[in-house]
């Protein structure tokens, strides 16, 4: 795990290099929205899924087909296309001063409870990239269903510089 008085002093381009975690590519909309929408010092992404280039990554719900490190690597990899996203619509991730909000949503079977250790391959991954004092609390959902089948969406809004 990276330390953050390590993280502070490094900026997020710069940590992924460092760590060698590559972005997808940004994702293209499934439907008629956009993938992220700037209001004032804030942008909020759509739900990021667990997709590269258009196909996706993991099928099923988690306690079902698929299991909670299944579902780790699903956030994991929908976080990555988030920052992807972020860098897409700001040039640099170094432009980001905050995470506002993080949700996950689990699509669980039966008496699933791991939803917090799947949801930490979205958290975990965050902290590598921004460290410690930009995070934020977040929320953490299952539900029945989601878009395509797939097993997790992320949600996150970030502060951005002027």
């Amino acid at each position: 795990m990276v330390r953050p008085d390590i993280a502070a002093a490094a900026g997020a381009e710069r940590r992924l290099e460092e760590l060698g975690i590559a972005l997808p590519p940004p994702p293209a909309p499934f439907g008629a929205y956009v993938e992220g929408v700037r209001i004032g010092r804030l942008l909020f992404l759509s739900g990021m899924l667990p997709v590269i280039d258009r196909k996706p990554q993991f099928i099923g719900r988690l306690g079902g087909e698929l299991t909670a490190e299944q579902g780790y690597q699903a956030a994991e990899l929908a976080a990555r296309s988030a920052l992807a996203v972020i860098r897409q619509e700001l040039g640099s991730l170094d432009k980001v001063t905050g995470v506002a909000k993080l949700g996950v949503y689990i699509a669980t079977q039966g008496d699933f409870r791991e939803h917090p250790k799947v949801a930490d391959g979205a958290s975990e991954l965050l902290l590598k990239v921004f460290g410690a004092e930009m995070l934020s609390g977040r929320v953490v959902l299952g539900v029945a269903s989601l878009p395509l089948g797939l097993p997790v969406e992320v949600e996150l809004v970030v502060e951005i510089a002027d």
